[in-house]
């Protein structure tokens, strides 16, 4: 169990960061939105999988829904809360967190298991 979460959680920081860092090499001026972005995208993602992680033996879509529901929670609430009180630009804020939440969310289920 604990293996699979340290390669979800090893995997993620690598997409996660290294897509932000070449995202802030081509547009330095977004930097502060897709950095935040990205810490925001790396902690969720760490505890939707340890949301999903128990649902695995009994019903994984279940556990994945909930995740889903606080990635989409996460994003709703960093557009409406998160976004304005950092003075951040919304649509590269919004875009790479999406972003970085989608990607990782698709790689999730390859370390359910493990």
């Amino acid at each position: 169990m604990k293996l699979g979460w340290l390669w979800f959680a090893l995997l993620g920081a690598v997409v996660i960061f290294g897509g932000a860092w070449g995202i802030t090499v081509l547009r330095p001026d977004v930097a502060r939105a897709v950095w935040s972005s990205a810490v925001i995208a790396y902690a969720v993602q760490l505890l939707a999988y340890a949301i999903a992680r128990p649902f695995v033996a009994t019903n994984p879509i279940a556990g994945w829904g909930l995740g889903s529901l606080l990635r989409f929670g996460v994003v709703l609430l960093h557009a409406l809360v998160g976004i304005p009180a950092l003075g951040l630009e919304s649509g590269p804020a919004l875009i790479s967190l999406v972003s970085f939440l989608f990607v990782t969310m698709m790689i999730e289920p390859l370390f359910l298991r493990s």
